[in-house]
């Protein structure tokens, strides 16, 4: 296994590089300042520029992260967010956790933006996301904007953006530990130290577990065992003033995730390290930020074939090399301009570059006929001017655009043979031409509060999105069924348009939204022969596979609302409901018109969660969550379904003292069959069965 935990004290002097300033005086209110708070939202800490005025006019929610669960599924109780699969990081293929929003789906590769303090997310290769990376960072809090197109953030944002801040921890050093059901282990570490003016957190979490067998009971053979898992992370984030108006941000992180799919030559590993630099200004009269980060992934993947009866299974193909970096920078600026004026200028470049090693056509398991290696890079870079007006007292006006400019470049594929009769023979040695563009995107909208509890909102917005290194060059499995990649993808594009209203008279908040989007050139997995034979780009299918290709739609259009409510009961106790509906058809031509008016794959019309949480004062605490996701289709055809789920979840926690907590925990009370994915030959794969855990959280200091 490849892992990246050498890769850190490379990347820590980058990000130490300004510490000597960092024990300078600070303005004794400077803490206070670092604090916003919308309205209708929860309090955020924010790690870089603080939101404008603007940003009431589209759909947002803000939410404190649960550290008693994953990143991923404390994201899973807001409206419309749904990643490719139902199933999570500890049994899902690591290439199928693309996220969006609003039924923008139907592709592993992720149509929301996901930032880390300003940071872009995606996998370099894929557009997926680790998520067991983030499990390791100390997190306060995410918002999530829905809709509301590039706007500053840039390409990537089609159906959204999802922001992760950093917390400020203080002087603090805990300890947690659980244990569950098939085994499992969980484990974490946060240290925090204030040092003068400056704080430096170490983090760190370990993960393991027998697994459970995803195929479901009935349809099991000899072959399917349970799937294994073990994830670590190791994160390191400084920060520290620079002047009494500058701040530095360094962070430094690096994970390993090994997971298999529950049988034999169903093995993924994914490895990574990232770094990132950050100066914020957010007190003097020109507030700017500037970013430059880093990422370093590698991946290795492979796939087998199993038998009907599921008593045998062969290796038929492996991708035993797929490196890939991601660099960029980011800088805005916000001049004055004026009391009920302001304004943020700034630009963005970032650039991907992987390749992918594959070995394909096996004799045996160990034995392969024939080698691929296809890749390239991708580049982008744009600029971007946005505006908050305040009309009056109570409209606030916003709009703004930006233009970018994007490339792919140094695109291949070369196939040899690797035994005879004619070992090191070119198949083929395919050099694809370099393409470049440019697109213009922006937003605008209102915010008018009709009154001191209603406010009304409106917004309307394009977006784009560059295919990925991995939709471009890299073909896929799913069992029996082949999917090829298309090196002559264009980039999507989305427009849409939201009415909202919101309501805060304080212990109850409600937001209502109604959007409408398009994408076009929407990528999806085109479904264009069934087995058996070969097909170009991936080999030979058998009898129960289906061979696909990766195609520009015409468009999805999705159109439908969320409702998002919270009700402070009493003290302490707080109840949290959400629920979107969304309406997503396929505009199909060509090749998909036989998909023309069906529903996109993995998308639900139907979304909601519910919970109830109690937390006192002294940690001690308690809370019952709800999820339902609605039936969706497996395939582009819309023949294979998955059926709808409701699972239950929850917690206890009591302290023993001011330092000790002891917490019981319970995933999937009812055991529902949670369908993740479902092949053409009708085999069903769930996600986690029910499972406890009991754990301990010792506070040190």
């Amino acid at each position: 296994m490849k892992r990246y935990y050498f890769a850190l004290p490379l990347l820590a002097p980058l990000c130490l590089a300004s510490v000597p300033a960092w024990g300078q005086d600070q303005a004794e209110n400077d803490e206070d300042r670092i604090v916003i708070a919308d309205m209708r939202l929860p309090e955020i800490v924010v790690t870089g520029l603080p939101a404008l005025r603007g940003d009431e006019a589209y759909s947002a929610t803000d939410m404190t992260l649960d550290s008693t669960q994953s990143v991923e599924n404390s994201l899973r109780d807001v409206p419309g967010l749904q990643q490719f699969r139902r199933s999570d990081a500890r049994s899902a293929n690591p290439t199928s956790q693309g996220v969006t929003l609003r039924g923008l789906g139907g592709n592993a590769s992720s149509r929301a933006l996901l930032l880390l303090d300003g940071v872009p997310q995606a996998d370099p290769f894929g557009g997926w996301v680790a998520w067991p990376g983030y499990d390791a960072l100390a997190l306060n809090s995410a918002r999530i904007t829905r809709g509301g197109g590039s706007g500053a953030d840039g390409q990537g944002a089609v159906s959204g953006t999802i922001e992760l801040f950093s917390d400020k921890v203080g002087d603090r050093i805990e300890l947690g530990a659980a244990y569950g059901s098939r085994n499992s282990v969980d484990a974490d570490l946060l240290f925090g130290r204030e040092l003068g003016q400056g704080q430096l957190t170490i983090s760190a979490n370990y993960a393991r577990g027998d697994g459970f067998i995803p195929i479901i009971e009935g349809q099991r053979g000899s072959v399917d065992r349970p799937a294994e898992y073990e994830q670590a992370g190791l994160a390191v984030r400084f920060v520290a003033p620079l002047s009494d108006n500058v701040e530095l941000q360094t962070n430094v992180r690096a994970f390993t995730d090994d997971r298999e799919r529950g049988f034999a030559f169903s093995e993924n590993h994914n490895d990574g390290a990232d770094a990132s630099i950050r100066l914020v200004d957010r007190y003097s009269d020109w507030q700017w930020s500037a970013l430059a980060y880093l990422q370093i992934r590698n991946f290795d993947v492979s796939f087998g074939g199993v038998a009907d009866d599921r008593n045998s299974v062969s290796r038929v193909f492996e991708q035993f090399n797929v490196p890939s970096t991601g660099f960029g920078a980011r800088f805005e600026v916000r001049p004055p301009v004026g009391d009920n004026v302001e304004l943020r200028i700034g630009g963005d470049w970032r650039r991907t570059e992987g390749t992918t090693n594959e070995n394909f056509f096996f004799a045996d398991n160990d034995t392969p006929r024939r080698s691929r290696r296809a890749g390239g890079s991708t580049a982008t870079y744009g600029g971007f001017v946005e505006a908050s007006l305040q009309a009056s007292d109570a409209l606030v006006l916003t709009g703004g655009g930006r233009i970018d400019f994007w490339s792919m470049d140094n695109g291949f594929r070369r196939e040899i043979e690797l035994i005879s009769p004619f070992p090191g023979a070119v198949r083929s040695d395919e050099k694809f031409a370099n393409r470049s563009g440019n697109e213009f995107t922006g937003r605008g909208g209102f915010a008018y509060q009709a009154s001191d509890m209603l406010t009304l909102r409106g917004a309307a917005y394009l977006g784009w999105r560059l295919p990925t290194l991995n939709e471009l060059f890299r073909p896929f499995r799913v069992g029996d069924d082949a999917t090829a990649a298309n090196e002559l993808l264009e980039p999507e594009r989305v427009k849409g348009a939201e009415l909202g209203v919101d309501w805060d008279n304080g212990p109850v908040r409600l937001g209502l939204t109604a959007f409408y989007n398009q994408l076009d050139n929407a990528v999806a997995n085109v479904t264009l022969d069934n087995g058996p034979g070969l097909f170009p780009g991936v080999g030979f299918v058998s009898p129960d596979g289906t061979y696909s290709q990766r195609q520009n739609l015409e468009a999805i259009r999705s159109k439908g609302f969320e409702i998002d409510a919270e009700f402070d009961l009493v003290d302490g106790l707080t109840f949290r409901a959400a629920y979107s509906y969304v309406d997503a058809e396929v505009d199909g031509t060509g090749a998909a018109a036989a998909i023309d008016h069906l529903r996109p794959a993995q998308i639900p019309r139907h979304n909601a969660s519910g919970a109830i949480r109690w937390e006192s004062d002294n940690g001690s605490g308690a809370s019952l969550s709800a999820r339902y996701a609605g039936q969706q289709f497996e395939d582009d055809v819309n023949i294979l379904s998955l059926a709808d789920a409701f699972t239950i979840d929850g917690r206890m926690a009591l302290a023993v003292n001011d330092r000790l907590l002891v917490e019981t925990r319970v995933e999937n009370l009812l055991d529902a069959r949670v369908e993740t994915a479902v092949s053409s030959n009708g085999i069903i794969e769930r996600a986690f069965p029910r499972t406890f855990w009991i754990g301990l959280r010792v506070k040190i200091e």
